[in-house]
C-alpha cells in the first residue's frame, strides 16, 4: 500500500506543480498588462508619438499572425493583404468620402474580414505549404490589384495626406500626441480580444486541431469550421492594424500589401515568439526599431534583420519571449 500511494502521489505532485506554474504565468500576464495599460499612456512623454503609432500598429499585426499561425497552426504568407486593404479603406473614405476615424477604420476592418472569408474558404482546403502557397497567390492578386486600380490606390504613389477627422466628431486628433492615445486604446483593445480568443473554449479547440487534427475531428470537431473561423478573426484584426496604421501615419501604400510585407510580419512574430502573448510585440519592435535606427544603412538593414534573424533562430528556438516563459515554468 505503501508503494502503492507512493507511485500514486508522484503525479499528483507534477500535476500541482504544473498547475502552480500555470497560475504563476497567468499572474504574470496579468500584471504585465496592467503594467502596460499603466505606462502606455505616459510613453509619449518620453518618447516620439509617430514611432510609437507605428511600433503598436505592427505589434497588433504580428499578434493578429501569431493567432493563425501560433495557435492555429496555419503559415499564411499573405497576411499583408489583409492589413494593405484595410490600409487602403481606411485611407480612401478618410480622405474623399470625408469619413470621421472610427468609421474609416471600421469599414477597413470591415473589408479586411469579408476578403479573409473569401480567402479563407479556398484556402483552408490545403494543408501545409501548400496553404501557405495558396495565400501567397491570393495575396499577390490584391497587389496587382492596386497597383492596376491608381483611380483608388494612388497607384505608386499611395494614397497621401489622408486627413485626421474628429474622433466621433467631436474629440481632435490631428496632433501626433492625440493620435498615439486612441491608437493605444485601439491596440490594448486588440490585444485583450486575442488573450480572450485564445484563452476561450474556442481557443483550446484550435490547439487541439493544431497539435493532432485528425484526433480532434474523431472526437467530433468540424476542423475547417475552426481554421475559417480562426482565419477571418486573424484577417478582420489584421485589418485593424492596417486602417488604424492609415489614419495614424496618414499613409497608404504599396509597401503595405506587399509580399515582403507578409514576410515581416511572420519575422516579428518567429523573434518575439510564436505561440505566446507578448512574443509578437516584442518582435514588432525589435524589428520596427530596427528599420528606424538603422535607416542610414539602405538596403544593409535587410542585411542585418536577416543576421539577427539567423541568430534568434539558432540562440532563441522559442523566440525571445518564448524562452523566457520556458524558464518560468521550470518549478523554483
Amino acid at each position: 500500500m505503501a508503494d502503492t500511494a507512493a507511485y500514486g502521489s508522484v503525479p499528483t505532485e507534477a500535476a500541482a506543480s504544473g498547475a502552480r506554474s500555470t497560475t504563476a504565468l497567468h499572474r504574470a500576464i496579468f500584471i504585465a498588462l496592467a503594467a502596460g495599460l499603466a505606462v502606455l499612456p505616459f510613453i509619449p512623454v518620453i518618447g516620439y508619438p509617430f514611432f510609437l503609432m507605428k511600433v503598436l500598429c505592427f505589434a497588433l499585426f504580428a499578434c493578429a499572425f501569431n493567432l493563425l499561425l501560433g495557435y492555429g497552426g496555419l503559415l499564411s504568407f499573405g497576411h499583408a493583404a489583409y492589413f494593405g486593404l484595410a490600409s487602403y479603406v481606411s485611407a480612401y473614405t478618410a480622405k474623399y468620402w470625408g469619413l470621421t476615424p472610427e468609421l474609416a477604420i471600421l469599414a477597413g476592418t470591415g473589408a479586411s474580414a469579408v476578403l479573409g472569408a473569401a480567402f479563407g474558404s479556398l484556402a483552408i482546403r490545403r494543408q501545409g505549404i501548400y496553404f501557405a502557397m495558396i495565400t501567397l497567390a491570393l495575396a499577390q492578386m490584391v497587389f496587382f490589384f492596386s497597383l492596376q486600380t491608381p483611380r483608388f490606390t494612388g497607384g505608386e504613389d499611395g494614397i497621401q495626406a489622408v486627413p485626421r477627422h474628429n474622433l466621433f466628431g467631436l474629440i481632435p486628433i490631428e496632433s501626433d500626441r492625440a493620435c498615439y492615445y486612441l491608437v493605444a486604446v485601439i491596440f490594448l483593445g486588440g490585444i485583450l480580444a486575442i488573450y480572450r480568443i485564445i484563452h476561450s473554449p474556442f481557443g483550446q479547440v484550435l490547439k487541439a486541431i493544431r497539435e493532432n487534427e485528425p484526433r480532434a475531428i474523431s472526437l467530433g470537431y468540424r476542423a475547417n469550421q475552426y481554421k475559417l473561423a480562426v482565419f477571418v478573426l486573424s484577417a478582420s484584426l489584421a485589418g485593424l492594424a492596417g486602417s488604424t496604421k492609415a489614419v495614424a501615419v496618414q499613409l497608404a501604400s504599396l509597401t503595405d500589401v506587399h509580399w515582403s510585407m507578409s514576410g515581416e510580419v511572420v519575422l516579428m512574430t518567429l523573434v518575439g515568439g510564436m505561440g505566446t502573448v507578448f512574443g509578437p510585440i516584442i518582435g514588432a519592435v525589435v524589428i520596427i526599431s530596427m528599420q528606424n535606427f538603422l535607416a542610414s544603412l539602405g538596403a544593409w538593414v535587410t542585411v542585418v534583420q536577416g543576421l539577427i534573424f539567423v541568430v534568434c533562430v539558432l540562440l532563441f528556438r522559442e523566440g525571445i519571449v518564448g524562452v523566457i516563459s520556458k524558464v518560468l515554468r521550470r518549478p523554483l
